[in-house]
């Protein structure tokens, strides 16, 4: 039962949760202890309210064990005159049980008489019975009856009735009153509960800023004392930290080396190629540049692969493009193209520089080839979600891209027009690595009138 309870606990966060249980839980015991409070007071009540019944019950029997005839004995109850008022709800009445069963009552009775309470089974002789019972004006009574034997007199049956309303009055005053304390108390242990959770919770709230440092490159490794209950998730995040930074480490050792294994052959036979002519030559060239470009692409691949979403992979985003910028006008110099950005400071990448680079210098290269004379590259953070995108969209003022081809230019070795230089791998490297990074790019018409590429990755 405890664990189906539990389970419906709202899972959004641990204070959440723990805000939720220690509500839920005080909530089940204020009410539980309002109810044994509420029924232990309607119990001491109806105790003193009998306990006042049964003083006039013995002044009742006091002037019945009075010598003298059961029809002149002066019986009656001077303490309380409302005895004496017309179906006021106090009521007495005393009754002869053999013979001619006579009966007196009060005067409030004013003719009628109260019911013989029911005898419980292995009751005592001249035990006290208590009840509620419907009086004469059908008004609830709380009554006490007695058995009284005077011998040769013969017995009588003594009975008091007074209003249950007093009680009930008493029990529902007193149940307002411990309903205020117990909200009050219920509020302040909200307030008492709130605040041991935040303070019980503070050591996570630093361990997590911690690792947040770590995420964006703002640290090397979680820094601290925390508590002996997290300090040691706070060490094995550590160790955790370390063995990826050793493994990006290593994959991009192996990676150069592979790099350098691979290519320095491939230099070897292009020079060889190139010492040479004829038909055999010409195509062990052209063979061999397409195997560097493709050894080149695998292995960028490979290494983006390893390095996407590493700790502490973080780039500033506007140093990049600023050196695109000088190298692109520097190569297009003779074409007069002119590149113009629009990158706010302070816009993070959440990557690493090297596939930045890569994918934005390709789109920018590629918005160079085909611009007239203008290219534009804009920068801006957007909100998806929890996270946070960058945006960057780059327009030329070329011929464009019509829409059913704009899909075949973004398949690996696809060229639209081999008259420009290239191997048809830019596009495609720059969607297989926005992937990496669970970036996307698209191409539209751009407002100059050319392409326009947006480029959207994971921001800080």
């Amino acid at each position: 039962m405890r664990r189906k309870l539990f389970a419906t606990l709202p899972p959004r966060s641990i204070a959440a949760r723990l805000l939720w249980s220690g509500g839920l839980l005080s909530i089940i015991i204020l009410a539980i202890a309002g109810s044994v409070l509420s029924t232990l007071y309607r119990q001491t009540t109806e105790g003193g309210f009998d306990e006042r019944l049964n003083v006039y019950l013995t002044d009742l029997v006091s002037d019945l064990a009075l010598p003298g005839p059961f029809d002149r004995k002066e019986i009656a109850v001077t303490a309380e005159p409302r005895f004496d008022l017309p179906l006021s709800g106090w009521y007495w009445q005393v009754a002869r049980i053999a013979g001619d069963a006579e009966i007196r009552t009060s005067r409030s009775l004013f003719g009628g008489q109260l019911a013989e309470l029911p005898t419980k089974r292995g009751e005592q002789a001249g035990a006290i019975r208590k009840a509620y019972v419907a009086g004469p004006d059908e008004r609830q009574l709380r009554t006490i009856e007695r058995v009284i034997d005077l011998g040769e007199e013969g017995s009588y049956r003594v009975t008091v009735a007074a209003p249950a309303d007093e009680i009930d009055a008493e029990t529902r005053r007193f149940g307002i009153i411990l309903a205020f304390t117990f909200v009050s108390l219920g509020l302040a242990l909200a307030v008492i509960t709130l605040a041991q959770v935040r303070f019980g919770l503070r050591p996570l709230v630093r361990l997590r800023s911690a690792v947040g440092d770590v995420w964006r490159g703002d640290a090397a490794r979680i820094e601290g004392t925390f508590p002996k209950d997290i300090a040691p998730l706070a060490d094995e995040l550590n160790v955790l930290i370390e063995a990826n930074r050793e493994i990006l480490e290593r994959a991009r050792t192996h990676v150069g080396n592979l790099a350098h294994a691979l290519k320095t052959p491939l230099s070897v036979i292009l020079n060889e190629a190139d010492a040479n002519r004829g038909p055999l030559a010409d195509t062990v060239r052209v063979q061999a540049a397409i195997m560097r470009d493709q050894v080149s692409y695998y292995l960028d691949r490979a290494r983006a692969a390893a390095l996407a979403g590493a700790l502490g992979s973080i780039t500033e985003i506007l140093p990049v493009i600023e050196g695109l910028q000088r190298a692109l006008e520097r190569i297009y110099r003779q074409r007069d193209i002119a590149v113009s950005i629009v990158v706010p400071a302070g816009i993070r990448f959440r990557g690493e520089r090297q596939d930045f680079e890569a994918m934005v210098g390709n789109l920018m290269d590629n918005a160079c080839k085909w611009a007239g004379s203008q290219v534009e590259v804009r920068a801006e953070l957007e909100a998806s979600g929890e996270r946070s995108m960058l945006v960057v969209t780059i327009d030329d003022d070329g011929p464009g891209l019509a829409a059913e081809a704009r899909s075949e230019v973004l398949r690996r070795g696809r060229r639209l027009d081999e008259s420009k230089p290239g191997s048809g791998l830019g596009l495609a490297i720059v969607v297989e690595l926005a992937g990496l990074y669970d970036g996307s790019l698209k191409l539209e018409d751009a407002p100059l009138g050319g392409l326009r590429a947006i480029l959207t990755l994971p921001a800080i």
